[in-house]
Order: structure tokens, then sequence, then C-alpha cells
């Protein structure tokens, strides 16, 4: 099987409809969360992701936020405004669809699904080898997707004679990894990349060669920018999208 694995879409539509023509036919579709904030088009986000057939969806904390169930005052000023904003514009098929999705992880064929880490899945960043270290310990699948950091690597856990290590490597576009040793792997950011690469980020997981392909597509930046600005949104997260920071 083929699986498309996307994270932290932030209401971009147009990095998330260049994803998912870069990505071609799949089998199945696994989000990990953060489909809203930052962004100007959640609505047409939500209302594509919801239609995706075979999807495994979890929430992301942005999301969780939206629905009320996070103080928005753990967010910085400009995520806080975009998240005001998004929720006077989402319609209500669309809150009903967040509504429906698991704060918790969720597993699918080898891999363990969360947008933070399996050991707090909505907020806690896997973002060096001793965060990552302690999350092995809960789950038990051999892989772990997560999203949050908008960072597209692999924490790779290596068998020792005394106590395993980690090591952390930032993945090469269109160089699949074979997977052998347990891992967390992040797919990185569709909609706010923060890479230093600019482009649309996600993965292609083949369940039968057991590879991990992490890729990027170039998408209309300029025109994001537009529609940020132009909807009164933080002009920051129009700015950062031309760096990927």
């Amino acid at each position: 099987m083929r699986i498309l694995v996307i994270s932290d879409v932030h209401a971009n539509f147009i990095a998330l409809e260049a994803v998912l023509k870069d990505a071609g036919p799949v089998d199945e579709t696994w989000c990990l969360g953060d489909i809203v904030g930052y962004g100007p088009d959640p609505n047409l986000c939500l209302e594509y992701i919801r239609e995706i057939p075979q999807l495994t969806c979890v929430l992301g904390n942005h999301d969780v936020a939206l629905l009320g169930h996070m103080s928005l005052e753990s967010f910085n000023g400009e995520a806080k405004r975009s998240l005001i904003w998004q929720e006077r514009v989402l319609t209500a098929d669309n809150i009903e669809f967040l509504k429906s999705l698991p704060q918790n992880a969720k597993v699918r064929h080898d891999f363990t699904l969360a947008h933070g880490s399996p050991r707090d899945p909505v907020w806690e960043y896997i973002i060096n080898t001793f965060a990552a270290h302690i999350n092995f310990e809960y789950f038990d699948t051999p892989w772990c997707a997560v999203g949050h950091s908008h960072v597209q690597c692999m924490f790779e856990l290596i068998p020792g004679e005394e106590r395993n290590k980690v090591s952390l490597e930032v993945l090469t576009p269109g160089k699949p990894v074979k997977l052998k040793n347990r891992a967390i792997l992040n797919p990185g950011s569709v909609g706010q990349p923060r890479d230093r690469d600019p482009r649309a980020a996600y993965a292609i997981y083949d369940t039968k060669a057991k590879t991990w392909e992490p890729r990027r597509v170039e998408y209309n930046i300029a025109e994001v920018q537009r529609l940020i600005r132009e909807k009164g949104l933080p002009d920051k997260h129009a700015v950062r999208l031309e760096q990927g920071w």
C-alpha cells in the first residue's frame, strides 16, 4: 500500500492542493493534525481533507484550541489573532468534522500517529534526541509519525550493548529511507515549513517495501501571502513562508 502522510497544513489551501496533486494516487492518507491556524483558507482545507477517502486524522494543538479545548493564551500573539479570526469564519460542518477527530494517538499498520508526541499527542514537541529517547517508551509499534515541529526529519533508535542511542537525521527530499530500527518520523509541514526550505513538505510510506519517502513540492507562495494580507492576518505569517522559518 502507498500511504500519503501530511501534517501542519495550517489553512494553506494552495500548498495542500499542490501536495495532493504531487503525491498522485494513494491507498490511504494520514493527517497528523493542525489543519487550521496561521493561514487564510481554513474552510477550504477542512472541506478537502474531510472528503479524502481512507483518511485517518488526529487533532493538533491549533485544532484543539479552535474548538475551545485549550486556552488561546497558550499561543503567541500572532497565532492567537489567526485563531480568533478562523473561529469566526469556520463553517458549522467544518467545526463538526474537527469535533469528530481524536486528540489521542492512533495506530495504523506499523505506525503510531500523533500530532506532538506519543507521550503528549497534542502539545509536546520532539525536536531533539532527548525528547525522542523518552518517547520511544510510549508507543509499541515499530514506528511513529508525528508533526508539530514543522521539520522533515527522523529520530532512529540505534541498539547498543549498554543503552540504546537515538540519532537525528534531517531527511533528503526524494530519497526514500528503508525502515529497519524503531524510529519517529516527521513528514514536515504542508502549509508552513520551518526547516529553511519553503516548499510544501509531506511523505509517502510504502507498507510493502517498508520505506518512508520525504517529499517537497513548490507552490504559489506569493498568492498565499496576498490572501493572508487581504484578510488582515498577521504579516509575519506571510513573510516567513518565503524562507521556510
